[in-house]
């Protein structure tokens, strides 16, 4: 299969509607840290990575509850073998984007063969025998994927026939040549994310993994852009609307239309349709966790949850103003106990230990500083909407 078939890579500059969402997304994600402390943000990370996780494994069609991903990442894992495996590959993909929020990632842009390769490898590396292995629909014939090997059969995707095993290291060059940053205006590069998301998966490179490659590389892309970070997540926005996402995917799949659509193999009004859902999709998703974290507002339902939790004698009084400091300064001293409790100091120290016991307060040892922690039982009182309404915590 000739490259020209990926064609065109990109929307043409100048288009008016992904110039304004490009320029759209860089205001409202500039904003989105700025009142957040950072060690604050590193807590926040930590739980915002879960939450892309369970909407990727949502995506994938893999039931993972959140609290199931919670004991998964402090090495609890079920007796039940299915949903064992499936917590594997939650902490797997966790661990793999931590990897990336804290840029221990290779160098080079997340486009190239050698990046989306190692996204492949060390996320496979890190799963479960059972779920190395696909079965052909058509001749129940099974195959092993091999970590960061790409595919060595022809596949069908739904109507869609990616290019054959042979003819992969031309398109996997061409997405690389394509998409290199240093040829593009910073809102083509924003343009980018969506367009190389999707070429990414038409092309299809693995036998199994690409959806999960890809939505990783799109996080990095967006990392290294500057308008993504670890406080947001694109998995979120395009499973709230997976229907739409599939369509669109599929849409852009399709060879051009007529003369006014572009001028490449594929249609370039499909591309565009991509494009704009994406960009419009990372913008919604920044919106919506700046809202969450408002931290007037946040310490408004942090409030409301102590005083229940005081009230039904679930945890000691004196608590709140302990959150509220970790929460605005990043870090406490545990020196600083008695003064922010009203407590003596025995006391004080009784009710740091109560917090951290309730996984409300965390530390790495008896003499270091407190940091405000975001246990899993209070993410419907703390962070409303973060899952949906239907897949409980507990």
């Amino acid at each position: 299969m000739d490259v020209y078939e990926l064609e065109p890579c990109l929307p043409p500059e100048g288009d008016p509607q992904l110039g304004n969402l490009a320029f759209e997304l860089v205001e409202r994600a500039v904003t989105l840290a700025a009142p957040i402390n950072p060690i604050m943000q590193e807590s926040l990370g930590e739980l915002v990575r879960s939450m892309n996780c369970y909407y990727s494994n949502f995506i994938e069609g893999h039931e993972t509850r959140p609290r199931d991903i919670d004991r998964a990442l402090h090495g609890d894992f079920s007796t039940n073998p299915e949903q064992r495996a499936l917590q594997s590959e939650a902490r797997a993909h966790i661990e793999l984007q931590k990897t990336i929020d804290i840029g221990e990632d290779p160098p080079g842009w997340p486009t190239d063969e050698s990046y989306i390769r190692w996204l492949h490898e060390r996320f496979c590396t890190r799963l479960p025998d059972e779920l190395l292995w696909i079965e052909n629909p058509d001749t129940g014939e099974r195959s092993r994927v091999v970590p960061g090997a790409l595919r060595d059969r022809t596949v069908r995707v739904g109507r869609h026939i990616p290019p054959p095993p042979g003819d992969l290291p031309a398109f996997l060059h061409r997405l690389e040549e394509a998409f290199d940053p240093k040829k593009l205006s910073r809102q083509q590069q924003l343009v980018s994310v969506g367009a190389a998301h999707h070429r990414l998966l038409w092309i299809h490179p693995f036998l199994d993994g690409n959806g999960r490659v890809a939505r990783l590389m799109s996080h990095a892309m967006l990392l290294k852009l500057r308008v993504g970070s670890s406080l947001w997540s694109i998995a979120r926005g395009l499973a709230r609307r997976a229907n739409q996402y599939r369509d669109l995917l599929s849409n852009a799949d399709l060879p051009r239309r007529n003369a006014l659509d572009g001028r490449g193999a594929r249609s370039l009004e499909g591309l565009k349709e991509f494009c704009t859902f994406f960009l419009e999709t990372c913008i919604d998703q920044v919106n919506f966790m700046n809202e969450l974290l408002q931290p007037s507002e946040l310490l408004r339902r942090i409030a409301l949850y102590v005083d229940d939790e005081v009230s039904a004698r679930h945890l000691p009084k004196g608590s709140f103003p302990l959150l509220r400091e970790a929460f605005r300064e990043g870090e406490i001293s545990r020196g600083r106990a008695p003064e922010l409790t009203g407590y003596e100091e025995r006391r004080a120290r009784q009710v740091v230990s109560e917090l951290i016991d309730k996984g409300l307060l965390k530390s790495s040892g008896h003499r270091a500083p407190l940091r405000l922690a975001f246990p899993i039982e209070t993410h419907e009182r703390w962070l409303p909407k973060l899952y949906p309404a239907d897949s409980p915590t507990t």
